[in-house]
């Protein structure tokens, strides 16, 4: 059983082979300059993802779904959708970026003034600085609470769907408030409302996600099938990241500030964070050197991996030198400490001419 709020999924061969999730490398060929998170494997499951290649391909419409749950501060894991948008803003998709005030509120009792406060002051603005372009009409952001249109067919779709289903998917107990229950339906209702005729009628819509989110997924494909002959859905294709580790060896989470690096931090804080982060170093020097050290288990590693290097060549030499012990962790942190502080002095910078655009995004929505 996995739940988008409180699974830590680790196994991802365990999670493909169970829930029938497809490799990504499967894909890899046929997409003319995939994304990096694609190319390094960071991307590692797809389901349906053809339909998208084909749309990039043809230049013809499509959608991206990926929404936000304000209930705590933004850190370096959350760049990757961010990134990925960016990616497909630039192939020209339709962006659909959901706010999940009603999912905070139930789920985390975040009211939803500050749901409201947090999004935009924490999630658009490093959004923005990240280089989303919220300006471009293909962006379209909202409040799950202020969407009627989502919340009709949030209400339509839940006729056909029932409690013990609920409780297959998300294990769901007696313990679980109704308004947690209906969040779901609220999730369906944003990743396929893109294709009510409303917003241009059916098109292959894609939501990158993390494997915990996949209970979300699975429910909306079913639910589309059920819905076909009314509203010609297209069931949607989905993509998943694998989960960055922590600073502590653990997965980084905005609950547990120790793991975190925040995208609000300083360049000073972010910088110590990673010097004091867990590697995949030996015990001594002396066995470094000798048996090398272990890039799969260390969090720096995963640093540069994810967020730092973008050269492939240069990635694949720090992999090899740390395997053949010709890079003791120390220099290893401290390379990756100095980009680190570069990268945060840049969205530091960013941040600031950020809030501004971020104040406007939610205006009259």
């Amino acid at each position: 059983m996995i739940d988008p709020w409180s699974s830590a999924v680790v196994d991802y061969e365990k999670l493909i082979e169970q829930f029938g999730i497809k490799p990504f490398s499967d894909m890899i060929d046929d997409i003319d300059d995939p994304h990096m998170l694609m190319k390094r494997g960071i991307i590692f499951g797809q389901r349906d993802y053809g339909r998208i290649v084909k749309a990039i391909r043809e230049g013809s419409d499509f959608a991206v779904v990926s929404g936000m749950m304000p209930s705590g501060k933004m850190h370096i894991g959350h760049k990757m959708i961010v990134d990925q948008l960016v990616w497909y803003q630039a192939k020209g998709a339709d962006i659909y970026i959901p706010i999940a005030d009603m999912e905070s509120y139930s789920a985390r009792e975040v009211d939803f003034e500050d749901s409201r406060k947090l999004a935009v002051e924490e999630y658009i603005t490093n959004y923005i600085a990240l280089g989303l372009d919220f300006n471009k009409k293909n962006v379209h952001t909202y409040l799950q609470s202020e969407n009627k249109l989502v919340g009709d067919l949030a209400y339509v779709l839940g006729r056909r769907v029932n409690l013990n289903e609920m409780k297959a998917i998300y294990g769901f107990g007696g313990s679980t408030n109704i308004s947690h229950l209906y969040v779901p339906l609220m999730q369906v209702a944003d990743i396929l409302h893109p294709q009510l005729e409303e917003c241009g009628g059916p098109k292959p819509t894609v939501v990158p996600v993390g494997p915990d989110q996949d209970p979300h997924i699975r429910l909306t494909r079913d639910i589309a099938e059920r819905f076909k002959s009314k509203f010609n859905f297209i069931a949607p294709s989905s993509t998943y990241h694998r989960f960055i580790t922590g600073l502590t060896g653990d997965k980084m989470s905005s609950s547990k500030p120790k793991t975190a690096i925040f995208l609000s931090d300083s360049p000073e804080v972010a910088e110590k964070k990673i010097k004091s982060a867990k590697t995949g170093g030996r015990e001594s020097l002396a066995e470094q050197k000798e048996m090398g050290g272990v890039p799969e288990d260390c969090s720096v590693y995963e640093m540069l991996l994810y967020h730092l290097v973008k050269s492939d060549d240069e990635l694949k030499e720090i992999y090899h030198d740390c395997k053949n012990g010709a890079v003791m962790c120390g220099e290893c942190k401290a390379r990756a400490s100095s980009m680190m502080r570069a990268f945060f002095e840049d969205i530091s910078k960013s941040r600031k001419d950020a809030m501004d655009v971020a104040e406007k995004v939610l205006m009259d929505k």
